[in-house]
């Protein structure tokens, strides 16, 4: 018996397609890093990209369980004294890019410091509303909802 190592010429990237609507947000980040990474592949090799390209839309209709929406709140610090700033998750979504709140989820969820990650990370198009550009690529539909009824929260 041999191990089969994938060499990154013989690596094919399909496209995936994911409605993000009433989706749960870690539930969709794991199952977005997991194909980007490819590792729900057969022939996964860990230091080659063979993961698929992975297009979102609705990224603005993703929900949160409890009370995530206005309780988790997200920090950073201008440098000046006394300037700590907050922002909510319901102001983050409400804003001017909803897609990053899924963006970073997927981020955080990759290797960390890694070139390849940054690498797999470019597959990743997140779109907020329901419109993308990647007809031609003809993606293929992965149906979230339907893997696990936790993935799923009603409003």
């Amino acid at each position: 018996m041999n191990t089969y190592a994938m060499k990154p010429a013989d690596a094919e990237k399909g496209w995936t397609l994911i409605d993000a609507e009433g989706l749960v947000v870690g539930r969709l980040a794991s199952i977005i890093a997991t194909r980007l990474r490819g590792k729900h592949k057969p022939t996964y090799t860990p230091h080659v990209d063979m993961g698929d390209h992975v297009v979102v839309v609705n990224a603005e209709k993703v929900v949160f369980t409890g009370n995530k929406m206005a309780g988790k709140k997200f920090y950073w610090h201008t440098g000046y004294p006394g300037g700590i700033k907050e922002r909510t998750m319901e102001k983050i979504i409400g804003g001017a890019h909803p897609e990053r709140v899924l963006m970073k989820a997927v981020e955080r969820m990759m290797p960390k410091d890694s070139p390849l990650a940054r690498k797999q990370m470019t597959g990743l198009k997140i779109y907020a509303g329901p419109e993308h550009p990647h007809e031609a690529q003809s993606p293929v539909t992965l149906d979230v909802a339907a893997m696990n009824p936790k993935n799923k929260k009603d409003r």
